[in-house]
Order: C-alpha cells, then sequence, then structure tokens
C-alpha cells in the first residue's frame, strides 16, 4: 500500500486503495464524450491509469489507439476481450516508453496526490510521452471537493458513494474516507489528496514544462494542457 492509502471489501485492492471488483461494476460515465470532444479523430492515446479500462473500451469504439497503463496487474486483468488495446503494467511516475502520442490522460484526480515529489513525477510523465503538437487531458478535483463532507451520491444505476469524512494529514495533505455502497457489498477506501487552487495548479504544470490550453467542462474538472511553447491546440472542446 502507498502510505496514507487503505482499501476493504472482497476482491484485490490496489496500492492506492481501489477495490478492483467496485470499480469492474462501474457504469460509463460521461467522460469518452468529454474526451472525443477535445482531441482529433483517430488520435493515438496514452492512458494513464486505465484501471479495468471503463474508458479504454469506449475510446476504443470510437476509433482511437489506445495504450493503456496501470500499475495493478489486477486492474489490467479486466481490460481484455478488447480488440486493439495495448497494455502495459507498470506504475506511471516510473513509465518510459521511448515513444510520443497524440494525446496523454491523466484521470482519476491522480495531479491531486498527497505526494508532491510524486505529483512532479506524473507530469513529468505525461511530458516525456507527448507529441510536440499533442495534448494532455487531465481531471482535477471539484471546486468544494475538500469542503463539502460528508456527503454522498446515488447513482442511477443502484450504488450509493458516500464521502464519510475527511481530515488533515499535515503539510496541507487531507485523509479521506470513502464508502461505495451495493445492494449485496461494500467497499471502503482510505487516501490523501492535497486540494490545488487554479494558481497552484497551473504552476505544477509549468514546472514540467506544460501550461493549460482550454478548461473543457463548465466546472473546470477537466483541462487540456499543451507543451509550454506550443500554440493552440488542434482541436476546440465542442460549444467552446
Amino acid at each position: 500500500m502507498r502510505p496514507g492509502h487503505h482499501g476493504t471489501g472482497p476482491g484485490e485492492i490496489t496500492p492506492d486503495g481501489c477495490a478492483v471488483e467496485f470499480y469492474a461494476r462501474l457504469p460509463v460515465g460521461k467522460e469518452p464524450d468529454i474526451i472525443a470532444a477535445a482531441v482529433p479523430a483517430r488520435a493515438r492515446i496514452l492512458e494513464l491509469g486505465c484501471g479495468v479500462g471503463r474508458v479504454t473500451r469506449p475510446l476504443l469504439e470510437r476509433g482511437f489507439t489506445v495504450t493503456a497503463v496501470d500499475e495493478s496487474p489486477h486492474m489490467l486483468d479486466r481490460v481484455r476481450g478488447v480488440h486493439g488495446v495495448r497494455k502495459v503494467c507498470s506504475p506511471i511516475e516510473n513509465l518510459d516508453l521511448g515513444e510520443t502520442f497524440d494525446v496523454v490522460m491523466l484521470a482519476s484526480f491522480l495531479v491531486h496526490t498527497g505526494d508532491s515529489e510524486l505529483r512532479r513525477a506524473l507530469l513529468r510523465t505525461c511530458a516525456r510521452h507527448l507529441a510536440p503538437d499533442g495534448c494532455v487531458l487531465i481531471q482535477r478535483e471539484g471546486e468544494n471537493f475538500h469542503t463539502e463532507v460528508p456527503r454522498e451520491r446515488t447513482d442511477p444505476s443502484g450504488f450509493t458513494t458516500r464521502v464519510a469524512s475527511v481530515e488533515p494529514a499535515g503539510d496541507g495533505v487531507n485523509s479521506f474516507r470513502v464508502e461505495y455502497e451495493f445492494p449485496d457489498v461494500t467497499w471502503t477506501q482510505t487516501f490523501r489528496s492535497r486540494p490545488l487552487t487554479t494558481e497552484q495548479f497551473e504552476a505544477a504544470l509549468a514546472e514540467a514544462g506544460l501550461k493549460v490550453d482550454a478548461y473543457l467542462t463548465e466546472d473546470r474538472i477537466w483541462v487540456r494542457a499543451v507543451h509550454a511553447d506550443q500554440g493552440p491546440s488542434r482541436s476546440t472542446p465542442a460549444g467552446a
């Protein structure tokens, strides 16, 4: 386990406390639509932290070529029966494939890791694998992620996500406990997260040689970044 991370419930638990069986049950959300609207058609995508392939599959169906990376072999085992996907088992921070991609994805709020050195390494991996005229898609936490606690949401598919508590863990980092409750089983995850203001987030990108090209959604959770010396991206978000 990574320091400060823990998970409970049936099945394999990854080093950051994620339950593989829980993610295998999750429905596909709006992410594939956001991604497809923000990048060139048939782009080569490097998906960092692909999990069980919940987003990978819809991207392949839309004609993208995907290299799916995850540090958990148990997660990658679920990315099967998907034609055309290339799978790589590796910690993101150590990844060096020796090639570049049109699009690099860093979703699941990974940029908010409580470990500042790890965040720097994640963003360096993004920049290292980014083609000269490519883009990085990053998912940030929502504005009130650290403040509106406790809170819960029931998904239309029938499970409840409950952010049960958030406690200071030192050095500006918070420790979260989240419960995922289904009619037949409950999983929990404890993890550490560092809140980042817009200014802090953009400074972190700049440190890795990146800059914001566009905030893709009204809540500014999804962001498109490019190399710091690059002009406007080749693709414009729908409705922008």
